[in-house]
């Protein structure tokens, strides 16, 4: 198992590399561009110092005091510091190989993976690599991410691998707690001491993603997720159309679709849909009525469009190879999408819009890894514009609390009304938000005693780059007091409504946060007396 020092050890850095490094971080620190600052400053033996020798140098220089700390020359030399700007640090693990309930006919099957993964998609061939080891995963993504500039105190722990819910409760429980104990490299006698632990721990966990199936969400398993910490679950919908996913084996209808979103936003989850375009059976006409579904009742917190691949290791190449089933061309998929994406609401954020499985791997159709790039261009082309959370999101853009609008946009959801609260810039750009559901009459039963009579908090997040806990950085939106004030309207729009009391879905790492704003602990979620 690799642990950080053996990481930091494989990292050796010449005194030539070093210097050289330093000198060309002096020139950016002048104002030279990076890239031509490097050039300036060749290794002897060849090459030039790497970006994350340039961090080495600059966390060097800064702890031992001889520089100031520069929060804005970190962010020039950060390598993809795209990977930050949604405000927190995510960490992919993958679970071990183990039987996956569904018989999907467009799921690839390889023995050395979980069902649907190939070895050859980054995040999955990380856990190949570590043979599965949850903590030698999570410990040698911070290393790396902190090695290229990253902020890693807050976490968000994402749980990938078949049907997390078809695995062994003692396994899941045990691969939960060993995430926790990596983030800190500090080991545990209970899942329970990892997350008390957590709370006050240099990397807290702000978010925990499991994904699983609808037919396996039931009050009994929501009171499991959140014993393990989870708060956001991902789920294949795939479509909302019975005779398609029969065709396709999917193993569930679109009421148990409907069921399981309606109970996941009863127990207060974040919750993630995945849609798939180009089913079998599936024409551009029906999948853009199908995706007009998606915000009927669902009003997912996420999307993921994932454009079904055609893969040699799949049932469904069999039915390409009888000619039952044809492809979409590229041009095809990029008029679909930019079709749809404009339609997407404001309260939701479309992750993805197509997998990252190599190209070498699909047998006919769209090869384009580049798929969302080719749709933005399309929509450019024709004056359209997605108004969806990731189009919007604040990003690196400065922010002045003073010029923020709070906008509070209300739609009804599986039996609950729902508020998108947000401060928004004044063009139009994300700063932060808060999701509150109100649960109304018919709403499904939790079962959970600390959601009895509540309203929820699902969702609290403020945009722009991630910064360490108790930081400040001019024009940034973090640490700013969006966060209280957002929690200050969402008391008031609660108590407006007649509720006495607010839960909040709180991840591990951020209980003390919202302890420090009036909750209390309950037995899964945080609570707090509206009076």
């Amino acid at each position: 198992m690799t642990t950080r020092k053996d990481w930091e050890q494989a990292h050796v850095y010449t005194d030539e590399m070093l210097a050289q490094a330093r000198q060309a971080l002096e020139e950016v620190r002048a104002g030279r561009p990076v890239d031509e600052a490097v050039r300036r400053h060749p290794v002897p033996g060849g090459g030039y110092p790497a970006k994350h020798v340039l961090v080495a140098v600059y966390r060097s220089l800064t702890e031992s005091g001889e520089w100031p700390p520069d929060p804005a020359l970190l962010e020039r030399i950060r390598m993809k510091p795209v990977r930050t700007l949604s405000g927190v640090t995510t960490v992919t693990v993958l679970t071990q190989p183990y039987p996956c309930p569904g018989q999907c006919i467009f799921c690839p099957s390889d023995a050395q993976m979980p069902k649907s993964y190939l070895p050859d998609e980054p995040g999955a061939r990380r856990g190949l690599e570590h043979a599965y080891d949850p903590f030698a995963q999570v410990s040698s993504r911070i290393q790396a991410l902190t090695a290229v500039g990253h902020p890693t105190d807050k976490i968000e722990l994402l749980i990938l691998g078949g049907c997390w819910s078809a695995y062994p409760r003692d396994y899941q429980e045990w691969f939960v707690r060993r995430c926790f104990e990596a983030m800190n490299e500090t080991p545990h006698e209970s899942l329970e001491a990892a997350q008390a632990f957590n709370e006050t721990a240099p990397h807290r966990n702000v978010g925990l993603t499991i994904e699983t199936r609808p037919p396996d969400i039931t009050p009994a398993e929501l009171a499991w997720l959140r014993r393990l910490g989870v708060t956001r679950v991902q789920m294949g919908a795939q479509s909302l159309d019975d005779r398609i996913l029969a065709l396709n084996r999917r193993g569930h209808t679109a009421a148990e679709t409907h069921q399981a979103v309606a109970l996941l936003r009863a127990g207060g989850f974040k919750i993630v849909l995945h849609w798939m375009p180009n089913l079998l059976g599936a024409t551009p006409e029906s999948d853009r009525a199908d995706f007009a579904r998606l915000w009927q009742d669902l009003c997912p917190d996420e999307i993921k469009i994932y454009p079904t691949q055609l893969l040699a290791n799949s049932d469904l190449y069999a039915y390409w190879q009888r000619s039952e089933y044809t492809p979409y061309t590229t041009q095809q998929l990029i008029d679909l999408i930019a079709d749809l994406k404009p339609t997407v609401p404001r309260y939701c954020r479309v992750n993805r819009v197509i997998r990252d499985i190599p190209s070498t791997y699909v047998v006919a159709g769209n090869k384009r890894t580049s798929l969302r790039q080719d749709v933005q261009e399309e929509m450019k082309r024709r004056g359209a514009a997605c108004a969806c959370i990731r189009c919007r999101e604040v990003r690196g853009h400065k922010v002045q609390a003073g010029d923020l609008a709070l906008q509070d946009l209300v739609y009804p959801a599986g039996g609950a009304q729902e508020h998108f609260l947000s401060y928004v810039t004044p063009d139009d750009r994300l700063a932060g938000f808060l999701r509150l559901s109100l649960p109304q009459a018919g709403a499904p039963e939790s079962g959970l005693p600390d959601l009895a009579g509540a309203a929820i908090v699902r969702e609290v997040h403020v945009y722009g780059q991630s910064l360490a806990v108790g930081s400040e950085q001019d024009g940034a939106a973090q640490h700013t007091g969006l966060g209280t004030a957002l929690l200050r309207q969402a008391e008031q729009a609660a108590r407006a409504q007649g509720y006495r009391r607010l839960a909040v879905i709180a991840s591990v790492g951020t209980r003390r946060y919202y302890l420090g704003r009036g909750f209390t602990r309950g037995s899964l979620y945080l609570v707090k007396d509206l009076g």
